[in-house]
């Protein structure tokens, strides 16, 4: 298969749903030869920070001169955003071959009647591109919740890291914040390094602790008070902590809080601090309350949960985002209601889109909800034409917010 017929194959399996469990990508790593066991693993789960702390730990690596690979998802723009190796998308050729050899195995175990998930799939297919790119750590962000996702079969990661929890996939994980942290301190292994923050949800802390206690970790809760901050703009923050200045691109506060966790992970990695200033600097985040534009102010950010909104809602309220025509498009099996409800009051207009999935809510629903809470509220349905549409309707002492959906980044800005 080349690139294109990889990916195709890839999607195809979208088919066969989401299937919590272990069993079946364990199989199919055995007929591999369990390329996962080759690698020191960085394990990050939790419900919103994932990404940029993925990023963040990745990039220290690489700047202490280790050969690294990132996992992460879901991509924003380009499919090969999810297997980085040293900062760079995996080369297509190699991606292609994996996936070649990976579906080969995955035919064999259709035949006993083992279906495999798409995301079982990328995830061994990334796994034998780390380990044929000779990386020596790879940093593993989980899929969903924790203890049955696919990336879990990791059985001694080097370090564990829970970022902020909040309700999210209520459905598969639990409808409350013990529950869904229970899923997520599922990859927490016997005598691992465990990082997480004081801010963290004080029920979701409870568990925390009661894991690491029971699985004799050591528990590192890191207190993201302790910074100062030099400098806070929306282009980014320059704050010292623990006797050190780091400079991200960053914005928000809940990215001091990341860039904490993120810290303390490479302290216990043995990481240098000038790769730890320098991993911090060199971070960006695509789609994480991004600036893309000046004149005017163009900001996307890719997230749909509460914690997402509440993020994204404190972050305008704090660097005083005035005059905001906002994109929009999300899910319909989100907490639409939540999130429109928090963002749309602060604009002036919105524009409401449909997103190119399945699970997409319909533009025109989304209407409805909006302008419930913005009276100047039209619905565009193709992603691509409401961007046009926003940008030649907004001046240049205003602001274009694009939200929602990361499948509504990838529909308006991919090439």
């Amino acid at each position: 298969m080349n690139f294109n017929q990889s990916v195709e194959y890839i999607h195809s399996l979208l088919a066969f749903g989401i299937k919590p469990g272990l069993e079946r990508i364990s199989m199919l790593l055995d007929l591999l030869g369990n390329p996962q066991d080759k690698l020191k693993i960085v394990h990050i789960a939790g419900t919103n920070g994932k990404g940029s702390t993925s990023s963040m730990i990745s990039n220290m690596l690489i700047a202490d001169g280790h050969k690294t690979g990132l996992f992460t998802s879901p991509y924003v723009i380009d499919f090969c955003e999810r297997i980085q190796i040293n900062g760079e998308n995996v080369d297509k050729n190699i991606f292609a071959e994996c996936v070649t050899e990976v579906r080969e195995k995955i035919e064999e175990l259709n035949k006993q009647d083992v279906i495999i998930t798409e995301f079982e799939a990328i995830t061994v297919s990334a796994f034998l591109c780390f380990l044929k790119a000779e990386c020596e750590y790879v940093v593993l962000e989980v899929g969903l919740g924790g203890r049955f996702d696919a990336t879990n079969v990791v059985k001694s990661p080097q370090a564990v890291v829970i970022t902020s929890i909040s309700l999210d996939h209520v459905a598969i994980l639990g409808d409350t914040i013990s529950k869904i942290a229970f899923e997520k301190c599922g990859i927490i292994k016997e005598n691992v390094p465990v990082i997480t923050s004081s801010n963290q949800n004080d029920d979701a802390l409870k568990v925390i602790k009661e894991t690491c206690e029971n699985k004799n970790c050591n528990l590192i809760v890191t207190n993201p008070k302790e910074t100062e901050i030099f400098d806070d703009s929306i282009f980014g923050t320059v704050f010292a902590y623990n006797d050190n200045v780091y400079k991200t691109k960053l914005t928000g506060n809940h990215q001091i809080e990341n860039t904490v966790n993120a810290i303390h992970c490479a302290r216990v990695l043995g990481i240098s601090e000038n790769a730890i200033t320098q991993g911090i600097e060199n971070t960006r985040m695509i789609a994480r309350m991004e600036i893309i534009g000046e004149k005017p102010l163009v900001i996307r950010d890719g997230g749909h949960n509460e914690g997402c909104a509440n993020a994204l809602y404190n972050f305008l309220n704090k660097y005083n985002v005035k005059n905001i025509n906002m994109l929009v498009g999300l899910m319909a099996d989100k907490d639409v209601e939540g999130y429109v409800k928090k963002i749309a009051p602060l604009c002036k207009s919105v524009v409401t889109v449909t997103p190119s999935n399945p699970r997409a809510l319909n533009g025109d629903k989304l209407k409805e909800i909006a302008e419930k809470h913005c009276e100047n509220t039209k619905c565009i349905d193709n992603p691509k034409e409401g961007y046009k549409y926003i940008l030649s309707n907004t001046k240049e002492d205003e602001t274009v917010l694009i939200c929602g959906s990361f499948y509504l980044m990838s529909d308006i800005f991919a090439d």
